[in-house]
């Protein structure tokens, strides 16, 4: 197939509704921009509360800068490599590796296309794990305010203003004394917007919702997984009590192979735990945010690739022309040719397509049928179920 009647084939409606996807996740990033930027709630404080006595660490182990290396572009340089060198593989039908079947001009462009898929789905992800948990944390951050627990280092409270600045407790000695912000000499947004930004930890979300999600994408491109035993025998399968058939349904991978996928999962803990070393945050703060972070990435992956066990490393396909922006009500998938709404030529008998409703012996006429909840007989001519031909 040339090139050009290859690009004449894909729909432009379809492409700008994924270029729309990528402005609406640069939006939610955008937002999370916009919240970190604004003054959070100064939680009220006690002067000698033991938790926010901490020193005040100038150098952090792990700089913004260096967050944003690991967490971003490390995972989407090694996605942008993993993809050009090694997708689609070498069992792929038409692909050039296959010695069975010669590589041709058609498995050429197929591969750049699938290749351009598969990054497209690979950046995608990765932007949707980060962008929702960017603007998730930096909203939790505005809203509930916790005070660092190096807070009163970065304070500088006047000790002489205790009364004017007092908003709580019992005012008796010995007692508690809650105070406000305005006791603090220091009223730099260094106290007042980071100084009240504990919880939850921005270092820890974001190197997870990353880091996290890279590991799952890389379990799914070389099938790293724990081995599985379906409950169900496969197709062509049955259970027997033979031990040894048993045992030779699964294998673990490589241990190189799992050290690769794990480094991630590593240096994201590292990040993590650097937060408690510098004394940025406490305890929880790191926990729910790390927890934050590994949810995000289990969604930005799980939106767009197959499972690890069951998916043989893929992603799952581009929307179908006709639902590139809305699904609807009581259709089955977003999917066009690649979802079980499709069946080829090949696929549809004459006998079942002819004697079939109009709707499908058109569709056998051109090539394809769309088995959509509207094209569907209501007769029940020409339909099967899931995975049957027709």
């Amino acid at each position: 197939m040339p090139l050009q009647d290859m690009l004449t084939r894909i729909s432009k409606i379809l492409v700008l509704s994924y270029a729309i996807d990528w402005i609406f996740i640069i939006g939610i990033a955008l937002i999370g921009y916009g919240f970190s930027k604004i003054d959070p709630n100064q939680h009220p404080f006690s002067l000698t509360d033991e938790t926010i006595s901490f020193p005040y660490k100038e150098n952090e182990t792990v700089s913004n800068a260096a967050l944003v290396l690991a967490g971003l572009l490390a995972p989407a340089a090694i996605i942008l490599l993993i993809t050009l060198l090694l997708i689609p593989g070498s069992a792929t039908e038409g692909n050039n590796n296959n010695k069975s079947r010669p590589g041709s001009r058609v498995s050429l462009l197929q591969t750049l296309a699938r290749r351009i898929w598969e990054l497209n789905a690979g950046w995608m992800g990765l932007a949707v794990s980060l962008a929702g948990c960017w603007m998730a944390t930096q909203g939790l951050k505005d809203l509930v305010g916790r005070p660092r627990p190096d807070l009163l280092a970065r304070c500088d409270p006047n000790l002489n203003s205790i009364e004017e600045n007092l908003v709580g407790g019992l005012g008796v000695a010995g007692a508690p004394l809650i105070v406000s912000l305005d006791i603090c000499r220091d009223q730099s947004s260094r106290l007042r917007v980071d100084g009240f930004s504990s919880f939850p930890s921005g270092h820890s979300s974001f190197a997870f919702s990353g880091l996290a999600y890279l590991t799952l994408w890389f379990c799914a491109k070389f099938s790293i997984g724990f081995p599985y035993l379906s409950y169900f025998p496969s197709e062509g399968e049955t259970h027997s009590d033979d031990r040894t058939s048993v045992r030779t349904r699964g294998a673990a991978p490589p241990v190189l192979m799992m050290i690769f996928a794990l480094v991630p999962i590593a240096v994201a803990s590292f990040i993590a735990a650097s937060r408690w070393a510098d004394c940025r945050h406490h305890g929880f703060d790191i926990i729910f945010g790390s927890g934050l972070g590994i949810a995000f990435s289990y969604i930005g992956f799980r939106m767009y690739h197959m499972p690890i066990q069951r998916g043989g490393g893929w992603a799952w396909g581009p929307r179908a022309r006709h639902r590139a922006f809305i699904r609807g009500i009581g259709f089955p998938s977003s999917l066009g040719t690649d979802s079980w709404s499709y069946v080829s030529k090949a696929e549809m008998g004459d006998g079942n397509v002819n004697g079939g409703s109009s709707e499908f012996r058109d569709a056998h006429d051109s090539g394809y049928a769309e088995r959509d909840v509207e094209s569907i007989p209501m007769d029940g001519r020409g339909f099967h179920g899931v995975g049957e031909r027709v």
